[in-house]
């Protein structure tokens, strides 16, 4: 049994891309910074990425750093939280104006634009926004360690799965313009500049299908990545992760292990109060389940602090658990 990332991430020859998934209000963004300060400790170049558009690092590093970029709260450490309403609001426009150069309008015609506009609101914007800074992070390579927090469940499925998604798409559409080559009637209409504007999109399409399909691609390698799933004691935690693992395997994802966190501390179980004294038998049932559904995946645990962990000392204490195992189960 593993105690602890270290050995399994600050190793030499480590992955250099670290996920923390699951349901929301686990702990993944504590356990993302834990890990990303720890790491930045032991001398490496860390930058730690949040997806959660409630600018969770911000509270937790008691830092306004929310659509700032890449903000330095430690030496070695660099945090970013993006603004993707903003980055999706420019790529709006950006859309907007390709059009109006592709067909040369002045305006964009308004049941068009109310088309345009409309699309901010699917939730696979946000998603698509929030995956592409991920991936234009680590395509530049600027960057011993990259930690990701990443968005619920479900949505984290959805964003994995984009690069496939985005792939059959972009071949698609060059098949498309492929048969309409074929055709000397259709390609004679799609002459001059608007041919060369549609080929352009059709290549910054291939470009953005490549950077994805690297991103993932990294993601499912076992030596360069590592995925750890955090839950707590209960059983909804249990089910959800059951669920997850399942999902994650069905999209070539293998879990590096399981964070548990929010663990009572043992000599709750003698507590005077009946409310605790409960609390501690149920959550000891639960880690039989645990052990018995999990086993050797459960390869840290995080206890239930007095006080939410806030700031480097309580980030500190944090990675006390989660990097160097101080807490042991079974």
């Amino acid at each position: 049994m593993v105690w602890g990332l270290r050995d399994i991430v600050l190793r030499e020859g480590g992955p250099r891309m670290v996920i923390f998934a699951g349901k929301g209000g686990l702990g993944k963004t504590t356990s993302s910074a834990a890990l990303a300060y720890a790491a930045a400790l032991a001398k490496k170049k860390v930058l730690c990425f949040s997806t959660d558009p409630q600018a969770s690092l911000s509270d937790i590093f008691e830092r306004n750093i929310f659509g700032k970029g890449e903000v330095e709260v430690a030496p070695n450490l660099y945090v970013v939280e993006i603004d993707a309403d903003a980055k999706v609001g420019a790529y709006i426009e950006e859309v907007k104006q390709r059009i109006k150069d592709m067909y040369k309008l002045e305006e964009i015609p308004p049941e068009i634009e109310a088309y345009i506009d409309s699309s901010v609101a699917e939730p696979a914007m946000y998603e698509s926004a929030t995956y592409d800074a991920m991936a234009d992070y680590l395509a530049r390579g600027d960057y011993d360690l990259y930690v990701f927090d990443m968005p619920p469940f479900g949505h984290g499925i959805r964003m994995l799965t984009m690069a496939d998604v985005l792939t059959s798409w972009v071949e698609k559409l060059t098949e498309v313009r492929e048969k309409a080559r074929e055709y000397d009637e259709i390609a004679s209409k799609l002459k001059g500049e608007r041919l060369v504007k549609e080929d352009e999109i059709l290549n910054e399409l291939k470009q953005i299908r490549d950077k994805l399909t690297t991103f993932t691609d990294f993601m499912r390698e076992r030596t360069k990545s590592a995925f750890f799933m955090v839950m707590t004691p209960e059983m909804m935690s249990v089910h959800d992760t059951e669920r997850a693992l399942e999902a994650f395997k069905s999209i070539g994802l293998s879990l590096a292990g399981i964070v548990l966190n929010k663990v009572l501390p043992r000599d709750f179980h003698s507590s005077p109060s009946p409310y605790i004294s409960y609390r501690y038998r149920q959550q000891e049932s639960v880690m039989r389940v645990i052990e018995e559904k999990f086993g050797d995946l459960v390869v840290a645990a995080i206890p239930m602090f007095p006080r939410e962990p806030k700031g480097l000392d309580g980030l500190r204490e944090v990675a006390k658990h989660l990097v160097d195992g101080v807490t042991k189960l079974w």
